[in-house]
């Protein structure tokens, strides 16, 4: 989606993480294409003349909607093919997307403004001070791979409703189902300077498109690394908000119904192959419960299918790239040559898929224990004294969500107060999202609020009139 005067800098092939086919080919920018889209974008901004109108962004988001619902098998199976996340699951992000353009419009009804209180003072007499909400200017939105469709709307969708012109540079694995709903938004009636995709064709021209002076607002989806690196170029007055990942931790109690923690941590660990920035991880288990734990967590594993994602009955699809399968056996090998037990899996299945592996008590110094798998691994550490537990769930560099099994109000209580997290999800995976509540990376895990409705808070000014008035 370049400006028709500038021919593309290259074409970027887009492959089936699952079986490396050729899925389709996409014209990628330069620097010149950036300052293209950045001028189109920002020209936007300052003439306030051209803004769209809340009802029309309304129109919009109802008409990309529909047209999302008419779609929905072919956005779930193009974003399994591309990211390979299993059909099942894609299905569930496309209805997630498809709820989170109607949380886009509900927001935006309900947030236009507020009073602020005046006369309590004598120097605020005979004054009326009201807000009304404006676009903070041109967006940039740089995504991730691992849901494709769902984190644009997040982005995308959310800097739409508020009247921001947006740029969006989806990752380079995924950026077909980004390209299909901007051209929904363009079908829904959005002109098409208001939202422009680009895929860079280097880091460099990456960096030029994020750290210019006319954007507004940055938000980024992806590794820590390259966040906070981005962040600390931003020029002088830009808004960010960075959502990376962590090592999510979960404690059992010893009165935990273990059947129960398995089919949720299972599940919260090896979704989408464990890409997921709060993927169950580390799990600590009461000693009295370890053994039983670890051994249903790999009956669990054992029986997931691992394949194509394109096929309705897989469970568990593929890593991004090979180099992730590789990556991820080299973690899991060092984890057994420092004592952690391989109770299963442990093995590549393929040059594109990893099995569900469950590791039994490995170092807390292994990386398994200390950085984010990002991978289907989940290790399982024993503890006897729940306050250590807690001490080393808070051990690592990284905050996001956690989650403690018990029925025991007290304990819950206990864990919820002093256990480093944004969320904490009781009897549940660490994974748990809708996407109206709020989602925050803390300590290196990330900057600002996600979630719609935040999002969207992020994206404006709150303007203030303050009237003057013998008769107020």
């Amino acid at each position: 989606m370049l400006h028709e005067a500038l021919p593309p800098a290259g074409l970027l092939e887009v492959v089936a993480p699952y079986d490396r086919s050729v899925i389709a080919g996409v014209e990628t920018a330069n620097a010149d294409h950036v300052d293209q889209a950045l001028n189109v974008a920002y020209s936007l901004y300052r003439n306030k003349d051209t803004w769209l109108a809340v009802h029309k962004r309304i129109e919009i988001l109802e008409a990309t909607a529909r047209i999302m619902t008419d779609e929905q098998e072919h956005l779930a199976v193009e974003a399994a093919r591309e990211g390979g996340k299993p059909l099942v699951d894609s299905k569930v992000e496309v209805t997630r997307a498809i709820d989170g353009i109607h949380l886009c419009i509900e927001t935006l009804k309900s947030h236009q403004g507020g009073v602020v209180s005046m006369g309590l003072s004598a120097a605020s007499t005979n004054r009326l001070a009201v807000t009304q909400k404006e676009p903070i200017g041109v967006v940039i939105a740089v995504s991730a791979f691992n849901h494709p469709l769902n984190l644009i709307v997040h982005q995308v969708a959310a800097a739409v409703a508020v009247g921001c012109p947006v740029i969006v540079k989806p990752a380079e694995d995924t950026p077909l189902s980004c390209l299909h709903f901007v051209g929904i938004l363009r079908r829904a009636g959005l002109p098409s300077e208001w939202c422009q995709a680009i895929l860079p064709e280097s880091i460099a021209v990456a960096e030029k498109l994020v750290t210019d002076e006319r954007v507004g607002f940055y938000t980024y989806i992806g590794s820590a690394k390259v966040g906070w690196m981005l962040r600390s170029k931003l020029a002088p007055g830009v808004r960010c908000a960075l959502e990376h990942g962590g090592a999510a931790p979960a404690i059992l109690a010893q009165d935990t119904d273990v059947d129960n923690a398995v089919l949720k941590l299972g599940k919260g660990g090896f979704y989408h192959a464990g890409q997921v920035c709060v993927s169950v991880q580390r799990v600590f288990a009461h000693k009295q419960i370890t053994n039983s734990f670890i051994e249903k967590l790999a009956a669990y594993a054992k029986q997931l299918r691992i394949g194509d994602p394109t096929v309705a009955d897989t469970d568990v699809g593929p890593l991004i790239r090979p180099a992730e399968v590789e990556r991820i056996h080299s973690w899991v090998n060092e984890a057994k040559a420092e004592g952690g037990v391989c109770v299963t899996g442990g093995s590549a299945s393929s040059e594109t898929c990893y099995e569900c592996t469950v590791l039994a008590r490995p170092s807390l110094n292994s990386k398994v224990s200390t950085t984010e798998i990002f991978g289907p691994v989940i290790c399982v550490y024993e503890y006897d004294d729940l306050d250590w537990a807690i001490e080393q769930a808070n051990a690592l560099p990284f905050s996001f969500q956690a989650s403690v099994f018990t029925n025991d109000i007290n304990t819950a209580m206990r864990v919820y107060k002093r256990i480093d997290a944004s969320a904490v999800m009781l009897n549940d995976h660490t994974a748990f999202r809708v996407d109206g509540m709020p989602f925050a990376g803390l300590k290196q895990s990330g900057l600002g609020v996600g979630g719609i409705p935040y999002t969207m808070e992020d994206m404006q000014v709150d303007k203030m009139l303050v009237m003057n008035s013998n008769e107020l």
